[in-house]
């Protein structure tokens, strides 16, 4: 650690103690109080400069480098900021992958709202034939002189109907290869066409959504990256949001020592549940879990610093923390004896830990299903044999690829 890397943690850790405690999340905010404390806490520190570190001062930024934008966000997580899911969609997913593959122009002109707290994004990929094998959408997009128009349907579009952008996969070339007919863009989600409506959920929220795209117009200023490149901007945006996912796991859940003193005090016959083997184990591979996310995230923020792309292994991440969430949130209903089948309205800490295990289940499906990253770690990482393929040639010869 540098002297410069000393000095701008000391700064911020400053401002962020006078300035986080007014935007503090909590458990009880509503969607609407969520959203505007979150977009409130982004625009104070963008008039500050470290609305995104790395980006330049006009911008809401400081030119920072990779590894301020670390310690930046290091010593954030210390204060529990607001964390509403359509801006980590932004920074996570939709800003590096414009960024990555768009034009200096495209990206100062989605990165200023942006980070400035005034906009908010959703990702629109997945299709109700096209989740964990994305490239078998069918969402299509028809050039016509200097626009697109795009008609289709997208699902579990998160926050859509609280998004002003949204980024889009569609293919644009039937006739080509699946992987090889697609195309990235940014929709206006206030456009004509676009449709959006809830899905109720388990846990009796609608976060998620269904996306209905009829003649939707994207001008071409919004297509990021060339035609048919689509695929391999889409693998920048799930690299990131496997990285992203991943990396906020232990800070947001960080709940090994909280479950260690809840099994202590937690009374099972003349003892309590922290004497029994089995919960001493389930406690301790939590622990080594917990340390490896931490080391591992570590070396891809160090990557990352460097300019790097996340590797492969990033699934790993993901992989793990959503599991260790759904896992460790059942232990604490365990531990306590509750099922958690009702919200009890007596307990606002028994229903959070509930909401919790619920929505990790989600998390077990997006980005990539624990079976789809248990294969791309096998194939990219481990280099076993692939599994055999039966989708090559041009799209619209496939099964379905009309």
């Amino acid at each position: 650690m540098s002297a410069s890397d000393d000095a701008f943690r000391a700064e911020a850790r400053a401002w962020l103690k006078a300035n986080a405690p007014d935007f503090r999340f909590e458990d009880n905010l509503s969607e609407d109080e969520l959203i505007a404390r979150s977009l409130a806490w982004q625009a104070r520190k963008a008039e500050a400069g470290y609305g995104l570190v790395t980006a330049p001062p006009e911008l809401g930024g400081r030119n920072g480098s990779g590894r301020m934008a670390a310690i930046f966000a290091q010593e954030e997580a210390r204060f529990a900021p607001p964390t509403f899911l359509g801006l980590n969609i932004a920074f996570n997913m939709a800003l590096p992958s414009i960024k990555r593959h768009g034009t200096p122009e495209q990206y100062r002109r989605f990165a200023k709202p942006t980070i400035g707290g005034r906009a908010t994004w959703c990702q629109l990929f997945s299709e109700p034939s096209a989740g964990s094998d994305l490239a078998g959408l069918r969402t299509r997009a028809v050039r016509e002189g200097d626009h697109w128009v795009v008609n289709g349907q997208k699902v579990w579009s998160t926050f859509a109907h609280r998004a002003d952008y949204g980024i889009l996969l569609a293919r644009t070339d039937p006739a080509a290869p699946k992987h090889q007919g697609l195309t990235y863009f940014v929709v206006d989600m206030k456009s004509p066409g676009v449709e959006v409506r809830p899905i109720r959920q388990i846990n009796g929220k609608s976060e998620f959504n269904a996306t209905f795209l009829t003649d939707v117009v994207v001008p071409d200023a919004n297509r990021i990256g060339e035609a048919g490149e689509g695929w391999t901007c889409a693998l920048t945006v799930l690299m990131n949001e496997r990285n992203g996912s991943g990396q906020r796991q232990p800070v947001a859940y960080d709940r090994v020592r909280n479950m260690i003193d809840r099994a202590r005090s937690a009374r099972r016959g003349g003892g309590v549940a922290l004497d029994s083997t089995a919960v001493r184990a389930r406690l301790a591979q939590w622990w080594v879990e917990e340390q490896g996310l931490r080391h591992f995230a570590q070396r891809v923020r160090a990557a990352a610093a460097r300019g790097e792309r996340p590797p492969a292994a990033v699934a790993m991440l993901k992989l793990v923390a959503a599991a260790k969430k759904q896992q460790s949130n059942a232990f604490l209903m365990d531990v306590d004896e509750y099922e958690g089948l009702f919200p009890d309205a007596g307990h606002p800490e028994r229903e959070a830990i509930f909401d919790q295990y619920l929505w990790a289940a989600a998390q077990r499906i997006a980005g990539g299903t624990d079976e789809i990253l248990r294969n791309q770690l096998a194939e990219r990482v481990l280099e076993m044999p692939s599994e055999p393929r039966m989708d090559r040639g041009p799209f619209n010869t496939l099964p379905g690829g009309t």
